[in-house]
C-alpha cells in the first residue's frame, strides 16, 4: 500500500485509562455511548504527531459494534469494545501521527444547544480511547469502505458504491481505531 510499516505506540501510551468522572451523575452509560455513535456522523481523531504535538482532525466514521466483527477477524481483541473507521489519503499529518505512535481518541458530539438564560449548553458526548492501526488486509478494507458508502451514499446504491471502490481503493488508506475505553457525558439541561 505504501512505504510505511504499521504504527507503532510509544511506551508512555501502552493503554488508555480511565480518569473517574467528576460529576458522574452526568455519566452516559456504555449503551448510550454505542447508540451516539452508531449515529453519529462525524467526529474528531486526537492523535499524537512525531514533535509530541495533539493533531485533531475532523473526520467522518462508521462504527463496528463488537458484535458484528467476526470471529475470524484479527482486528478484534478481548479487550475491544469495537471499532471505528475512517479513511484517508496514504499520507499526510494524521498517518505519519499514527506511524509515530498508535494511541489515539475519537470524540463525537450527539448534541450541542446553546441554553443562554442559564449561561450553559445542553449536550451529550462520547469520548472513545483506543489504538488506531492502518488496515493493510485488502478484503477488510473493501469491507470498510463498503460500510463507509452504505453509511453515507446509501441512496446511490450497490453497484455505484462498488464502483467508487474500485476506483479509490489503490489510493485509500483504511484506519481502524480499537475501541479499549469509552466514556460519555450529558450536559444538567439535557432532555
Amino acid at each position: 500500500m505504501n512505504e510505511n510499516k504499521s504504527p507503532k505506540t510509544t511506551p508512555l501510551q501502552i493503554n488508555p485509562t480511565i480518569h473517574p468522572m467528576r460529576r458522574n451523575k452526568q455519566q452516559l452509560s456504555t449503551d448510550e455511548c454505542l447508540d451516539i455513535l452508531n449515529q453519529g456522523s462525524s467526529g474528531v481523531l486526537a492523535v499524537i504527531d512525531e514533535n509530541g504535538f495533539p493533531y485533531a482532525i475532523p473526520l467522518s466514521y462508521a462504527f463496528v459494534d463488537c458484535t458484528t466483527l467476526s470471529d475470524s477477524s484479527n482486528t478484534k481483541d478481548s479487550n475491544s469494545i469495537g471499532n471505528i473507521v475512517f479513511h484517508s489519503a496514504l499520507s499526510g499529518h494524521k498517518i505519519s501521527a499514527l506511524y509515530h505512535c498508535s494511541a489515539a481518541s475519537f470524540c463525537v458530539i450527539d448534541t450541542d444547544k446553546v441554553v443562554p438564560e442559564k449561561f450553559t449548553t445542553a449536550y451529550r458526548s462520547v469520548i472513545a480511547f483506543g489504538h488506531a492501526n492502518i488496515v493493510e488486509d485488502n478484503v477488510k478494507r473493501h469491507a470498510y469502505l463498503t460500510l463507509l458508502g452504505e453509511k453515507y451514499s446509501s441512496s446511490a446504491g450497490k453497484e455505484a458504491i462498488n464502483q467508487e471502490i474500485k476506483n479509490a481503493i489503490s489510493r485509500t488508506c483504511i484506519i481502524e481505531l480499537q475501541i479499549q475505553v469509552i466514556t460519555g457525558k450529558k450536559g444538567l439541561e439535557f432532555n
